[in-house]
């Protein structure tokens, strides 16, 4: 029964009251609600199958694996065939027929589909500091590693790039105090031990490149109907903070990325978000902001949001009150909380005089829910005791086998199955610190070798100073002992002249010297001369003598 501008939801009993979801008023957002075991999964499933063969794309995390399941289409032989089709006849859906839904298959780990990764930078330091559950003044240190990281140029794409910023700042942590304020190792060391509890939870898995492309996000298939994207979240949901994160990083992501539209004929994308709850438990007061300007904001952008949770009273009223259109399945009053619950969803919708809602609420069915949606005018119809109309695609999830084939066949894959790691803020820090200690080698080797040379000529010049000293001090000792020995010999030389013997051998001396002197020089000129003694004899001979005799008188 859906038409061109609008998705049957179902009806009363013999297609009474039927209730048409507007395309025109389907991204003013909407909440699906009820107690578990009460349909919400075949409400949703219906719904997403009314977006698609309207050629709406849809995104949808599939926290049980059932809604896996829209791949395939459903088969008379299944076990709720004769229910659904039943169903189907009891509110007038003539037009039902089971069909499959085009799907991709996404995995945050890369197990169940294509793998949805996303950077550092791209999340930021604000949807990081909730992801990894830092206070004020914590998250106030990542922004600083953040702003640093993008004033040096070092691309942050994954947790060891971030890990690697870390300990940057921390060696810079009296540089940066100084400029951007208090930086403490303690900080720092608190966000590394909660990047390593993330990286337990399997956070490794979503940052890295390729990044999704969200253009990837928002196609059709050759028939024209929008393509579902399937979120493998069973796995995810072991990890709250990282799953709820996710989510309000894909909701910021297309609210930055998508262009202003208005109110277009029909929405560019829907997004469902089951266990809505997660997403803002123990949300700080920023981080609540933070959603419900996106939720706000985003339906200019041609974007619906259908949040799903077992408890109405789990939206914030901030949000919920921009969640125009609403089915509500069975609430339990079985405690107080429950109780306030009920009351709660019984104020939300537009009263109608033939439904007593506090009290509907509560005699719900499965597969019957309470449905006020917003008519063309932009007014929310009042609520509505509805069948809900029955899904065409499986209910329950594919195999493995048949998830495999259609993830080894789509045309995304080839994109996203390979992880690549280019050149980041860890390869560029590791290279700054192996460069830097490579100086900081040098510099000490040439440290050292200036030590040494130093040291050695300091050495060199005391050994050669202790030479010198050693020589003039030699020298000097030479020197007085050869003044103490000439100064010897003389006085030696003279205490002997001055002896009462060494005069009288020296009187003798000269006395003998002189006869010897003249019997010498006698011989002498006899010889030369002949024993004559003319006149040139008597001469030479006296001269003889003289000298002969003055020599021995010398001695």
């Amino acid at each position: 029964m859906t038409d061109t501008t609008s998705i049957f939801i179902g009806a009363g009993p013999g297609g009474a009251n039927p209730q048409q979801l507007e395309l025109k008023r389907a991204n003013r957002h909407g909440l699906i609600a009820g107690a578990t075991g009460t349909g919400k999964t075949v409400t949703v499933q219906g719904i997403i199958e009314g977006f698609s063969r309207a050629g709406v794309p849809c995104f949808v995390a599939d926290v049980k694996g059932d809604l896996s399941g829209l791949a395939m289409a459903g088969s008379p032989t299944a076990k709720n065939h004769d229910i659904f089709a039943a169903r189907a006849k009891e509110i007038g859906d003539d037009a039902w027929a089971y069909a499959d839904t085009p799907v991709q298959f996404w995995d945050l780990y890369g197990e169940q589909g294509h793998p949805i990764r996303t950077t550092i930078s791209e999340m930021g330091p604000l949807l990081l500091s909730r992801l990894m559950d830092l206070n004020e003044v914590q998250e106030g240190v990542l922004t600083i590693a953040f702003h640093v990281a993008d004033k040096d140029g070092l691309l942050l794409i994954d947790l060891d790039d971030l890990q690697a910023m870390l300990v940057d700042c921390a060696g810079r942590a009296d540089e940066l105090t100084t400029t951007y304020g208090n930086v403490s190792k303690q900080s720092i060391g608190t966000i590394q031990r909660a990047l390593l509890q993330l990286r337990s939870q399997g956070g490794e898995h979503f940052f890295g490149e390729p990044a999704l492309d969200l253009d990837d996000f928002i196609g059709v298939d050759e028939k024209g109907r929008g393509i579902v994207n399937v979120l493998a979240a069973d796995k995810l949901m072991a990890s709250p903070k990282l799953y709820s994160t996710f989510l309000l990083w894909l909701m910021s992501e297309l609210f930055e990325h998508l262009p202003e539209v208005g109110d277009p004929d029909k929405p560019k994308l829907c997004f469902f978000f089951d266990e809505a709850h997660l997403l803002f438990d123990a949300a700080p007061k920023a981080l609540l902001e933070k959603i419900e300007q996106v939720v706000r904001l985003i339906r200019s952008k041609g974007v619906g949001i259908y949040f799903i949770t077992q408890n109405p009273i789990d939206i914030p009223d901030t949000v919920a009150g921009q969640l125009g259109n609403r089915v509500q399945h069975a609430l339990r009053a079985f405690t107080p909380r429950d109780q306030a619950a009920v009351r709660s969803a019984a104020t939300t919708f537009r009263a109608n005089p033939g439904v007593d809602v506090e009290t509907a609420i509560t005699e719900l069915k499965v597969g019957e829910a309470l449905v006020s949606l917003l008519l063309p005018d932009g007014s929310p119809s009042p609520v509505q005791r509805t069948l809900i109309a029955p899904p065409a695609s499986r209910v329950g999830p594919v195999t493995p086998v048949e998830r495999g084939v259609m993830v080894s066949t789509d045309p995304v894959g080839s994109k996203y199955d390979t992880l690549v790691d280019r050149q980041s803020a860890e390869e560029m820090l590791g290279a700054k610190t192996q460069e830097a200690a490579a100086a900081a080698a040098e510099a000490k080797a040439k440290t050292e070798a200036d030590k040494a040379a130093a040291a050695q000529a300091k050495a060199d010049a005391v050994a050669a100073k202790e030479a010198e000293r050693q020589r003039v001090a030699d020298q000097r000792e030479a020197d007085r002992q050869a003044k103490l020995a000439t100064q010897q010999a003389a006085a030696e030389a003279k205490a002997a002249a001055n002896s009462p013997w060494n005069r009288a051998i020296t009187s003798a001396t000269r006395s003998a010297s002189s006869a010897v002197g003249r019997q010498v020089a006698n011989e002498v000129s006899k010889a030369v001369f002949g024993s004559s003694h003319g006149a040139a004899g008597g001469i030479v001979g006296s001269l003889v003598r003289g000298v002969l005799g003055g020599l021995f008188k010398g001695r």
